[in-house]
């Protein structure tokens, strides 16, 4: 009698039920990929001798976002795993659900670094991040970020930048208009509480605050007076004392009430000379022990127009020092720290993996994959570029197991069974039948 084909359909559907179960056990786990149990008749000649599971195939469809609120959820809306160190190995995963060891490290609940682009200098918390090297373990420095003094940085905003416009409609010769600010003229004057003894005349006055070396902070004035048509000088002050005919300018405008230009169209309505001033204040000035402020003081844009003077913009690339009070993860995965003076620096980048087969990816404990010959090599990059999808924090990607679909499967599966052991119990009893006949 044909007992093989019953049996290979009880294994078949025992070992549905296995993969079914497996898949509501982790319904619930984030980043969870279902599997299917796919099955294949088994044939001897003509003669059909049952099925068998062919194959267990995973299904890497995304699941649901879902926002959380915590900083350290990260989803990928999009294609693409991460890339984890765990043990010495190289695994990947759908799950973002990162926590920050006390040093500095971000691990899953396993135990996996989560790895990205490193920092160019491993002993400097504060370098550039070196995009496209080998991915490492991203380590977040706890340390304080030191104060950068005005006008130190390498950007293309270093210094002071300021935007004014200054009121035409001025006249220049009406005494009554100008008003006058009493300044010190050394250090020692104002600490001796002595009588102001120089006088700045202006008829619009600005001030900004800049940082010195040690992270102090300074006030600027600046003391807008016009002189004639299309024509300001302006004097400057720290911290109400006046810096000396050095940091004197003039400003020059032309008919169309903008800063002068060259033949070339080139701005030169500062001293006649460009666009910016570079003013410097000594460090007997600042009297903090600090290194002594030299900065531009760039007016790119500043217009004299018959409207009131005011100030539009005006940024500064010092800053104090700061303590480490958070991060963030950003879309392309760069990992921010967040400081008390309120600058943001990159401690590295979190990158994803693509693979040209996913399929072929073998599943290890902790809800990961590692690579194998089906699977290809991974396609490491930064997230939201190429097919690789973008970093999501405050979010998880829950499991993409259909609930009802696997219940309702189960049920399938289960008559399958019993469909099978009710052909070997006809079987037996058509056997016993025949054996009954033979004696």
């Amino acid at each position: 009698m044909g007992f093989s084909q019953a049996l290979s359909g009880l294994n078949a559907a025992s070992s549905n039920l296995d993969v079914l179960g497996n898949n509501i056990a982790n319904s619930q786990t984030v980043g969870y990929k279902s599997s299917g149990a796919q099955f294949a008749s088994v044939f001897a000649g003509s003669k059909g001798l049952g099925t068998k599971v062919s194959a267990i195939v995973q299904d890497f469809g995304a699941g649901n976002i879902e926002v959380t609120g915590r900083e350290l959820d990260l989803a990928i809306s999009g294609q693409g795993f991460y890339r984890f160190q765990q043990e010495g190995e190289v695994v990947y995963s759908r799950n973002g659900q990162l926590t920050m060891t006390a040093d500095g490290f971000l691990e899953n609940a396993q135990g996996a670094r989560i790895m990205g682009y490193g920092l160019d200098d491993p002993n400097d918390p504060f370098s550039e991040i070196v995009t496209g090297g080998q991915p490492v373990p991203l380590n977040v420095s706890a340390a304080d970020m030191p104060a950068q003094a005005t006008g130190t940085s390498d950007g293309e905003n270093a210094g002071v930048n300021a935007v004014y416009n200054l009121d035409a409609g001025i006249d220049a010769t009406d005494a009554s208009l100008k008003n006058s600010a009493d300044l010190y003229t050394d250090l020692a004057e104002k600490t001796n509480d002595d009588p102001p003894s120089e006088a700045a005349e202006y008829h619009y006055s600005n001030s900004f605050n800049v940082y010195d070396s040690l992270g102090n902070t300074h006030n600027v004035a600046a003391y807008f007076l016009k002189t004639g048509d299309n024509e300001w000088s302006v004097k400057t002050a720290v911290n109400g004392v006046y810096s000396g005919a050095a940091n004197d300018f003039t400003l020059s405008f032309g008919s169309d009430g903008t800063l002068t230009k060259d033949g070339a169209g080139d701005v030169i309505g500062v001293d006649n000379a460009g666009d910016s001033k570079a003013l410097s204040f000594a460090d007997a000035l600042l009297g903090t022990g600090a290194n002594a402020l030299n900065f531009d003081f760039t007016l790119a844009g500043t217009t004299q127009f018959s409207n009131d003077s005011t100030n539009n913009t005006l940024t500064q690339d010092g800053y104090t020092s700061g303590a480490l009070v958070g991060i963030t993860v950003e879309d392309d995965g760069t990992v921010m720290r967040n400081y008390t003076n309120e600058q943001s620096v990159a401690a590295g980048q979190i990158v994803l993996a693509n693979f040209r087969n996913p399929e072929g990816l073998k599943a290890v404990e902790g809800n990961a994959w590692t690579t194998t010959e089906d699977s290809g090599q991974a396609l490491v990059g930064v997230a939201g570029t190429g097919l690789l999808g973008t970093v999501e924090s405050q979010a998880i990607e829950t499991s993409n197991v259909d609930l009802a679909k696997q219940l309702v499967e189960m049920i399938v599966t289960q008559r399958a069974y019993q469909a099978n052991s009710q052909t070997i119990k006809t079987q037996d009893e058509v056997l016993q039948a025949s054996i009954n006949l033979s004696r």
